[in-house]
């Protein structure tokens, strides 16, 4: 198998617009009013899904390099208690975590000393490919959400 190709279409997964809307600029460019609000019949807001997507994908990033990780607690610790952020700096710091992990996801991805179809030595029949391919669909799902929820807000 041509791991090189397979390095580079999991980037792009995780990265490019290509079936979906633009992951950075859908973050960085969610109307401030909106962040905390919820559409009538939503579990959640725009605030709690970014803190899931970021607090989830920093998860699996620690899981895949770190024999010693913990996870949080599910579900309890993958979401916010809040609402809406404490401010537009909280939002802005959260976008930004969540970015560098997604780098340093697509870094892990492009080693090429990292077997992708390799078990994770401290796992239970993880491999790297299916905790990218993880993050990807994880991801996927919930800008989705995010996009959506953004409409609905905005009455369009």
């Amino acid at each position: 198998m041509d791991q090189a190709a397979l390095r580079s279409h999991l980037v792009n997964l995780l990265t490019k617009a290509e079936a979906h809307v633009d992951l950075r600029t859908s973050l960085e460019n969610f109307p401030r009013g909106l962040r905390g609000n919820k559409p009538q019949g939503a579990p959640h807001t725009a605030w709690q899904l970014l803190e899931h997507m970021r607090i989830a994908q920093w998860d699996i990033l620690q899981f895949c390099l770190h024999a010693k990780h913990k996870s949080p607690k599910w579900p309890d610790d993958y979401w916010p208690q809040t609402e809406a952020p404490a401010d537009d700096k909280a939002w802005d710091k959260s976008v930004r975590s969540f970015l560098s992990d997604l780098n340093a996801v697509c870094e892990m991805v492009k080693d090429p000393k990292l077997d992708l179809l390799a078990k994770i030595p401290h796992g239970d029949g993880q491999t790297y490919l299916r905790e990218a391919l993880l993050v990807a669909d994880h991801n996927a799902y919930h800008l989705g959400q995010l996009v959506l929820m953004r409409r609905m807000l905005e009455g369009k």
